[in-house]
């Protein structure tokens, strides 16, 4: 796959909280404009990868990655790296919504205004929820408390909130585990259009929404010292139906995990 086609690389990469190892020397490469989900049983390392391609882990004591993490040709694990404008570059979407205690429209606005956005609020408030598909909801009430939505309203405005700041990737961890059924699909739906513009990383432990909204799949397992490892990766269609690994296999068709 050339750089044009890659829009993330890790080579190499293996994360550690303090001596213990919790992902080990993960090669993978994710396609620009697909959406790649990370599967595997609970404990493997999912989140703590995802983690890294935005340096999230920089946040927990004693957390370091070893490795490279390419961006645009760039190692993003370099300490001259920008993390602040990094966050902005790749974005995150949390499990649980987590809008500020503010209007929606400066939960949209903040961020752009923090990186020092000159262009027209209005107007980006407005565009990044039409892509959220949450304008035609909150139009009348953009000045209201963000925690006056529900769940799934929360959780687009948390993706709009992304979007504001012009990411080249959007990482999703467990989008949907706190929401209904309704507003899954809804949320999948979603996905699957901003698939069309941007790279999107997910971490989901539900299969069939990796069967319905992923293009590529990255399976992990534990290895016998507890350390997460991507054993296999590949089109979506063929980890849930010809998969390589009998282990992936197991997992997908729910025999274990």
């Amino acid at each position: 796959m050339d750089e044009d086609t890659a829009a993330l690389t890790a080579q190499g990469l293996s994360l550690y909280y303090g001596t213990f190892c919790a992902v080990r020397d993960v090669d993978l490469v994710v396609r620009r404009q697909h959406i790649t989900a990370i599967i595997g049983p609970s404990g493997c390392g999912k989140s703590t990868l995802l983690r890294s391609f935005n340096r999230m882990n920089d946040f927990v004591p004693g957390a370091r990655a070893e490795g490279k993490i390419l961006v645009s040709g760039q190692n993003i694990l370099d300490p001259s790296i920008d993390a602040v404008d990094l966050r902005r570059r790749i974005g995150m979407v949390f499990q649980k919504p987590n809008p500020f205690p503010k209007s929606i429209y400066e939960n949209v606005a903040w961020g752009a205004r923090a990186h020092g956005f000159q262009g027209d609020l209005d107007e980006l408030v407005e565009q990044s929820l039409r892509q959220a598909v949450l304008w035609e909801d909150v139009k009348d009430g953009l000045h209201e408390s963000a925690l006056s939505l529900d769940g799934g309203e929360q959780q687009r405005l948390c993706i709009a909130r992304a979007l504001a700041v012009e990411p080249e990737i959007i990482l999703m961890d467990e989008p949907c585990s706190a929401l209904d059924p309704i507003a899954t699909l809804k949320i999948e739906a979603l996905m699957r259009e901003l698939a069309v513009e941007y790279t999107m990383i997910i971490v989901t432990h539900n299969m069939q929404q990796a069967a319905r909204v992923s293009d590529e799949c990255a399976m992990m397992m534990m290895d016998e010292q507890r350390a997460g490892r991507v054993i296999e990766t590949g089109p979506t269609k063929v980890i849930f139906t010809r998969p390589h690994d009998p282990r992936t296999e197991d997992y997908v068709t729910g025999r274990f995990g």
